[in-house]
């Protein structure tokens, strides 16, 4: 296997040139990987289905509410009433993304940044479900009608820890006690039962150095301060890489949780 680090001038020159461009081009609008589509791979291997595990607990007569909706793709694939339906997101591009998809349908949307203080009343819902977004157990509960059902799949304390760590490294994790062990007790201490908790950490690829600066800067809660230019050295050893083995791996870490009220 060859080991190539001594880039040419030429080389590296180019190489900034190509990630730079990803960096200017990493915006985004609702939650659309599409942009990377084909040069990384995550999630497609987990032991679970978030949308199985909503749909089996759902019924069209059920008011449920999507907590942080993204830009309300997943909410909408599950075609549930539209007049029984509601969802906030705190993301301002995507807050006025919602409303101009959402609302017309006659979604019940509300912008909504603060998990501890959302603007719907007291057991409103039958169920409430959020991937990947913020949430406070407490105010769930206030929500949910007696016998209402929450499910959770969440991104982990420990996630992208590996490739932080290769171009941040000594970055403080920005979500620490996310995990299923310390998640359960705050549930069951907010009045809920849990009816199912699941722990994996599955891997993720780059096949190209410019995927990752892409993502490194949507997920920049993860990649604080992240630049190509601060961090050109560790790219450069990232390309190493790609050229040896084809791809850059990480770790992601996700738990699932589903509760009772």
């Amino acid at each position: 296997m060859v080991n190539r680090m001594n880039y040419s001038v030429m080389d590296k020159t180019q190489l900034r040139t190509a990630w730079k461009q990803e960096e200017e081009r990493a915006q985004i609008r609702g939650w659309d990987f599409s942009h990377i589509r084909g040069r990384y791979d995550e999630e497609k291997d987990l032991p679970w289905d978030y949308e199985k595990i909503i749909r089996q607990y759902l019924s069209d007569d059920m008011n449920i509410l999507d907590y942080d909706t993204g830009g309300g793709e997943f909410l909408l694939s599950l075609k549930h009433p539209f007049h029984k339906t509601a969802a906030t997101e705190g993301y301002l591009p995507n807050v006025e993304l919602c409303r101009e998809t959402l609302l017309p349908l006659g979604i019940d949307f509300k912008a909504c940044d603060n998990p501890a203080s959302i603007p719907f009343e007291t057991e409103r819902f039958d169920m409430i479900i959020n991937r990947h977004g913020n949430f406070d157990a407490r105010e769930l509960h206030r929500l949910l009608k007696k016998g209402g059902i929450f499910v959770t799949e969440q991104v982990g304390e420990d996630n992208d820890r590996d490739l932080v760590e290769m171009v941040l490294p000594g970055t403080e994790k920005p979500f620490p006690h996310l995990n299923v062990r310390e998640q359960k007790k705050v549930f069951e201490d907010a009045g809920f039962c849990i009816i199912r908790k699941e722990e994996v950490y599955r891997p993720v690829r780059f096949y190209d150095v410019g995927a990752f600066v892409w993502f490194a800067h949507i997920i920049e809660w993860e990649f604080p301060g992240f630049s190509v230019d601060r961090c050109f050295e560790q790219l450069l050893k990232m390309q190493n890489m790609i050229e040896n083995m084809g791809k850059i791996e990480g770790t992601i870490h996700r738990y699932l949780i589903v509760a009772k009220k």
